[in-house]
């Protein structure tokens, strides 16, 4: 099941989460912390800790769990672009950038076997009421 395509959408998904994960740690130490030497508000990166195994071993439960949580960073990105002066606005629409493209790749990695499931579940009701 593994196509070309879903080569392509794994590979995006790996590395916007990463991506995604290095950028939250530069930003709040060194590129536009809130605090001069940097901001405890670096430890938002811990949630994005916790499905980077599962994402990388492309265990589908992880994902499916994941692209809602990555909701929350695209909100947070949203939200620091339009209310943040400078540097750290742009730094925010970077991280709503990152956000949509793991969404957007997650969501397409993981559409070929939402399907499988949903067929296969139609055939076992069709069994099932025969």
């Amino acid at each position: 099941m593994q196509g070309r395509a879903q080569q392509v959408f794994y590979y995006g998904t790996a590395v916007s989460l990463v991506a995604l994960i290095l950028l939250c740690v530069a930003w709040e130490l060194v590129l536009a912390p809130l605090r001069p030497g940097g901001s405890w508000l670096v430890l938002k990166v811990i949630p994005l800790l916790l499905p980077l195994r599962g994402v990388l071993k492309r265990d589908l439960y992880t994902m499916q769990w994941s692209s809602l949580l990555i909701l929350l960073y695209l909100a947070e990105g949203l939200v620091r672009a339009t209310s943040d002066p400078g540097f750290s606005a742009t730094l925010g629409w970077v991280e709503t950038g990152l956000g949509i493209v793991f969404f957007a790749c997650v969501l397409l990695y993981l559409r070929p076997y939402k399907q499988a499931a949903k067929k296969l579940a139609q055939q076992a009701i069709q069994k099932a009421s025969k």
